[in-house]
């Protein structure tokens, strides 16, 4: 440092100029100066602040980049075998739920529904047949039932009558036709005596001939009377025959209709018969029902619609191509109703829960959407893998493990942003 000093005024213009260098104190250097303290005070003020920032902001967040977005992939499939006969949507068009997508030949399945339902007017005829024979059976084996009732009693009448006749022929009529033969006999002997008396009496003149006359004409009349008595004893054994021969037929009437009786109480399982074929018919008739419900239900399927609102892509369809039951033709994806799968490690979820703030961060969009955590699967992503890990081996490692957890976002209009399945995004969760 320099210091240039005149030497007298009035000399100024004359004295030539005097230059000297006069020695001053030297700054302090390091941490001595103040105004290093003063710039290393406020660096370290700064980066405390920024440090305390840091800390108080990313305390309570858990963040990663292993998320995505997920959403309800809905498989469109044929339910019948035929043939593609149009296909009215293209990859990646937006449809609605109940529009048709793909429509297949339905000539063979019509026909079902034609065959099914001229089956049913037919079990339904059947049915009718059948329901109106069940009353007129019923009607049929009551009358025979109670004609077979009456008959047996008859017959039971006929048989106490022939009972009755032949016990009075076997006893009071025999038994009377018996005692006038026994009485004409003895008659007839003592007619016969006194014929024999009169004989000789007769022939010696002690008698008439009048009297003797009247002694023959007894004899022969009580001889007479024993034969008629005879006859009618004959008769009487006869009747007794006959008594009894009608008193078998009557029994055999009797049993005849006891028989009959019977057929006609067993005629009754006939009508349980016809109620049960009627029943039978009846449940054809479902049956029937049954099937054309299920031939109208494939003749349905022929159009194949979208089950939800959404995007039709991955189509693999054509008009003309023969399908099977079962195959898929395209899938529809609602994007409407999309969700985000972020897969933290096992460290990160001492304290999340559902419920928690959450941000996403989309790649696409470079934007950030405000969500919620919904919920934490119940096992890590390894073991819900296809192939799990298998620890028990002697050469574990142990490896933090990822939990998958789902965020829902808060709805997101159109036309500011379009979340697709499968689109990488930054999840972090306010864990606080």
């Amino acid at each position: 440092m320099s210091v240039e000093i005149e030497v007298g005024l009035e000399n100024a213009a004359k004295a030539p100029a005097v230059t000297e260098e006069l020695p001053l104190g030297e700054a302090p250097k390091g941490l001595v100066n103040p105004k290093t303290k003063r710039l290393l005070l406020g660096a370290g003020a700064v980066l405390l602040a920024t440090l305390v920032g840091l800390f108080l902001y990313y305390r309570n967040r858990e963040s990663t980049d292993d998320a995505q977005v997920d959403g309800h992939i809905t498989p469109v499939a044929s339910k019948v075998y035929g043939r593609v006969a149009q296909v009215l949507v293209d990859d990646n068009q937006e449809v609605k739920a109940g529009q048709v997508l793909v429509k297949i030949d339905p000539r063979d399945y019509q026909a079902a529904v034609d065959q099914a339902k001229a089956a049913l007017l037919l079990a339904e005829s059947e049915a009718k047949s059948a329901g109106v024979d069940v009353p007129r059976t019923r009607e049929n084996v009551l009358s025979g039932t109670t004609s077979a009732d009456a008959q047996l009693l008859g017959a039971q009448a006929d048989l106490a009558r022939a009972q009755t006749t032949y016990e009075q022929a076997q006893t009071a009529d025999l038994a009377w036709a018996q005692a006038n033969v026994e009485k004409s006999l003895a008659n007839a002997e003592l007619a016969k005596a006194d014929l024999a008396r009169y004989q000789p009496l007769m022939e010696k003149g002690e008698v008439s001939k009048q009297q003797y006359d009247a002694a023959k004409a007894n004899a022969d009349a009580t001889a007479s009377a024993l034969k008629a008595d005879r006859e009618k004893l004959a008769q009487a054994r006869r009747n007794v025959d006959v008594a009894k021969a009608q008193l078998e037929a009557a029994k055999a009437r009797v049993e005849q209709a006891k028989a009959e009786l019977a057929s006609a109480r067993a005629n009754v399982k006939q009508v349980s018969m016809k109620a049960a074929d009627a029943q039978a018919k009846i449940a054809k008739v479902e049956q029937v029902r049954a099937a054309l419900e299920a031939a109208q239900l494939n003749l349905s399927y022929t159009e194949i619609t979208a089950p939800v609102d959404g995007v039709a892509t991955h189509k693999q369809v054509e008009p003309g191509q023969i399908v099977q039951a079962g195959q898929g033709l395209l899938v529809v994806v609602p994007l409407q109703n999309v969700w985000v799968t972020a897969n933290f490690r096992e460290t990160q979820l001492k304290n999340m829960k559902p419920g928690q703030k959450a941000s996403v961060k989309v790649d696409t969009y470079g934007r950030t959407f405000a969500g919620h955590v919904d919920s934490i699967a119940g096992a890590t992503g390894s073991v819900l893998s296809l192939l799990p890990p298998e620890n028990a081996t002697g050469n574990y490692v142990k490896v933090v493990q990822r939990i998958p957890v789902k965020i829902v976002l808060d709805p997101i209009p159109p036309e500011k942003a379009v979340l697709r399945p499968g689109m990488n995004v930054d999840a972090t969760v306010l864990t606080d």
